[in-house]
């Protein structure tokens, strides 16, 4: 009978040890993957149920003011989308400024901004080197989805699994995409954190080209300025 070394048997017995313990972790990731897909699952559907309430009382709203013959005024929005229009030349030092402050560094940049009094004084400034208006829902999942990059360790690191957002935002809540979505559009309480985890967006060039006079406002045939729910078709031939 031949007798294995003993350092032989301590290296089987360690190697089923390690063995053991990788099966046992690799069945508890499994296990937490699944239940934490059935979190996002349902997430996802209490966020589909809550778009559909705000659209039909939208809706139900403006049938009462109909009906009765009033006017029906929607509540001021609470976010917009800015997109660069100008390159870097001939623009004045405070312009700039506001430019460097909103992330919007390079032409055809995009950013998500919450409205306030303070950040509708900033576009004023910006009017003739932008435009923005009020993104729907469908504008800002597309642009996530598509376009979305996160900042990881001051690095563009694209979003292209839902590990990315919740190493960066779970300590907030947000653990899928559809977190961000909802966070984003409903300008919920970590607004600022996740728009800032955001990369600014890099968009193309408008499919047919700007207007013929890019550099008038928006309401005198050019592309710059405020121009509300009409900035959903820009993006749509820009991203």
């Amino acid at each position: 009978m031949v007798l294995a070394p003993e350092t032989l048997l301590k290296q089987r017995k360690n190697a089923q040890k390690s063995a053991a313990d990788k099966a046992a972790e690799k069945l508890a990731t499994k296990k937490a993957n699944r239940q934490k897909r059935q979190v996002i699952f349902k997430r996802a559907e209490q966020y589909v149920k809550e778009y559909r309430q705000l659209e039909r009382s939208e809706i139900r709203l403006r049938r009462q003011a109909k009906q009765t013959g009033d006017f029906y005024v929607p509540a001021q929005p609470k976010l917009a989308f800015v997109i660069r229009t100008k390159g870097v030349n001939k623009i004045a030092p405070k312009p700039r400024k506001v430019l460097q402050l909103l992330r919007l560094l390079q032409i055809n940049n995009g950013v998500f901004i919450r409205l306030t009094y303070a950040t509708t004084q900033m576009l004023q400034i910006i009017t003739p080197y932008a435009a923005w208006g009020t993104p729907n829902l469908k504008t800002v999942k597309e642009l996530i989805y598509k376009r979305g990059y996160g900042k990881v360790n001051k690095q563009r690191i694209p979003i292209s699994d839902n590990r990315v957002i919740e190493e960066s935002l779970g300590k907030y809540g947000i653990i899928c995409i559809e977190d961000l979505v909802h966070e984003i559009f409903t300008v919920g309480p970590n607004f600022k954190v996740a728009n800032n985890f955001l990369w600014p967006f890099k968009l193309s060039n408008p499919t047919g080209g700007w207007a013929r006079r890019k550099f008038r406002h928006f309401i005198e045939g050019g592309d710059v300025g405020c121009r509300d729910d009409k900035i959903n078709a820009l993006v749509r031939r820009m991203n």
